[in-house]
């Protein structure tokens, strides 16, 4: 069942933490892929010097940040990986959570091509290891783009379900890449199930 709209108006780090379990779904012409959230990060917002919008920032990139809770907010970064953010809290709140990797459920195949120009039995180990486990795979294997910036989570293209899956331990701990926040760098914001084999670093 597709999650409805005020479920992303909470705060980012409880948003982070419940978007375990969830299905990311991206149809492509008559082709549905499908992909277990396994890990996340929370981007709390303006306090926050992992933040895009630290200290209030507002550019053209940010904004988007600021829109309710259920929107889109993707970036490009090292002029090649986009990534996937969905807007969390009530409008103005400037919070977000990074989908940082993801278990492909359906389709293996798409899924491939789209990331690797071939099929998925035909990928070594290693591929299919890396086919999914970090926010810039996800979003190349899933083909989501930057033009779904600023878009509600709610499209028939793109959205997330919700099959009640729980079962699973959630492990807590700091965010990646993110050396630059000084303090902030070792705040546990980052979310993932435990022993899933495509979280990006366990």
């Amino acid at each position: 069942m597709k999650i409805s709209k005020n479920f992303y108006e909470q705060e980012a780090i409880s948003l982070a933490e419940n978007l375990l379990g969830k299905i990311l779904v991206r149809k492509i012409g008559n082709t549905i892929l499908k992909a277990r959230i396994v890990e996340t990060e929370a981007y709390p917002g303006e306090d926050d010097k992992g933040s895009h919008n630290y200290g209030g920032r507002f550019t053209e990139r940010t904004k988007t940040l600021y829109a309710k809770g259920g929107h889109i907010y993707i970036y490009l970064i090292y002029g090649m990986y986009e990534l996937l953010n969905i807007v969390s809290g009530e409008e103005g709140s400037g919070q977000g959570v990074l989908i940082r990797a993801v278990e492909p459920l359906s389709e293996l195949n798409l899924f491939s091509q789209n990331r690797f120009s071939k099929d998925y039995m035909n990928l070594s180990s290693y591929q299919k290891k890396n086919l999914t486990n970090g926010p810039g795979k996800l979003t190349k294997a899933m083909k989501i783009t930057r033009k779904y910036n600023g878009f509600v989570l709610s499209r028939d293209d793109i959205y997330i379900e919700d099959d009640d899956y729980s079962n699973f331990e959630i492990v807590k701990t700091k965010r990646i890449g993110i050396d630059y926040a000084e303090e902030a760098k070792d705040f546990p914001y980052r979310f993932y199930i435990k022993g899933n084999k495509y979280v990006s670093v366990k």
